[in-house]
């Protein structure tokens, strides 16, 4: 509670307090809990009601350039990603395997953590700030294609409806997003006067919408994740469910709570200490080189460069799924024990330290005057 207090003062997101209370409360602090895997397991239905809730709250844009420029600015983001993790594999000698899996650290950040900063700065609902989202949503749809190829490299058996089915899913979103934009208004009077007054009838239905449509996502090979945001997308222009943010937000808030202090469950501080220098220096890498290759983007696409800078710095940190693409990589023998937990703590790091590096950047970058770099 102190750390939270503390970090409202600075203006910092909580999940800064989260994470750090999982390191506290971990099997090599206090010893309260010892498995990290079942905390993060229900911790991700956190995930699920972030995406869900943001769903509701943005406007899908009329304006063409902000569905077409995230998926050029992603796009560039992946051959850079490329590049940097080819140079890093050079010099280490790592194989073609570990490259690969560098590459796809590099493309994912966390919508958590980017979308809480720019709702808790107010920005969430502006040009930029849905251009941002945008990518990340963006990121979500290449989740299924990187762990499939992540399963091929690890040899294990392929199936052509792996890409197939996420392939006419994302068209299907893709088509879904283009048609709501031109909807003020989705209309269920049957639905809307059969729950009006039932609080506990709201509270399991809405449940059913936000996590049925994340089952439904995960099924089909995509992220939960993505298939709750798109949930909340077509509840956000239904007025009949306006009860359904009353009713979810105390799960939204616990269960997000639970997968950030499951981040920090997972920080192996024994393996921290024993390869201190190395953790810290690639976190410190990935913090920066995702900054300026973010920001370089940002500035090809006619961004000023005080918003390309303010962009790299909110996509600079390696989100959660890269902890799951650890994982997979890790299980299916396409990586060795001492990267895995080298990968993990980097992970670990720079979603812990990245809204202290935004903060920073921003600061930086906004000169009194507001005038641009």
């Amino acid at each position: 509670m102190g750390i939270m207090l503390l970090l409202k003062k600075l203006h910092q997101p909580y999940l800064i307090a989260y994470i750090i209370a999982g390191i506290v409360l971990g099997p090599y602090v206090l010893g309260i809990f010892t498995k990290p895997d079942e905390i993060e397991v229900i911790g991700e239905f956190g995930i699920l009601f972030l995406m869900f809730f943001l769903g509701m709250e943005i406007n899908v844009p009329n304006n063409t350039s902000l569905l077409i420029k995230p998926i050029i600015a992603q796009s560039m983001k992946i051959l850079l990603s490329f590049i940097c993790a080819l140079a890093i594999g050079y010099t280490a000698d790592f194989s073609l395997n570990d490259i690969l899996l560098i590459t796809i650290l590099f493309i994912f950040n966390s919508t958590a953590v980017v979308s809480e900063f720019l709702k808790k700065h107010n920005t969430l609902k502006t040009m930029f700030g849905i251009m941002i989202l945008n990518m990340l949503i963006f990121q979500d749809l290449l989740l299924a294609p990187a762990l499939t190829l992540l399963k091929v490299q690890g040899q294990e058996s392929f199936d052509v409806l792996n890409i197939i089915i996420p392939v006419l899913v994302c068209i299907a979103i893709f088509l879904l997003l283009k048609r709501i934009r031109n909807i003020q208004e989705i209309k269920f009077p049957v639905v809307s006067n059969f729950v009006e007054n039932d609080h506990d009838l709201q509270v399991f239905l809405g449940l059913l919408i936000c996590l049925g449509f994340g089952l439904l996502a995960e099924t089909s090979g995509l992220s939960g994740a993505l298939g709750s945001f798109m949930a909340g997308v077509v509840v956000g222009r239904v007025k009949s469910f306006n009860w359904l943010e009353h009713s979810l937000l105390p799960f939204k808030v616990f269960f997000t709570t639970l997968f950030f202090v499951s981040i920090g469950l997972r920080l192996d501080l024994s393996y921290l200490f024993s390869n201190f220098k190395m953790v810290l220096l690639g976190t410190f890498f990935v913090l920066a080189s995702n900054s300026v290759m973010s920001a370089l983007i940002f500035r090809v696409l006619k961004y000023n460069w005080k918003d390309s800078w303010y962009g790299g710095a909110l996509l600079s940190q390696t989100g959660e799924f890269g902890i799951l693409a650890l994982s997979v990589a890790y299980k299916t023998g396409i990586i060795e024990y001492s990267l895995y937990k080298t990968g993990l703590g980097i992970t670990c790091l720079s979603l812990l330290f990245s809204t202290i590096w935004i903060s920073m950047l921003k600061g930086i970058i906004i000169s009194p005057k507001k005038r641009d770099i």
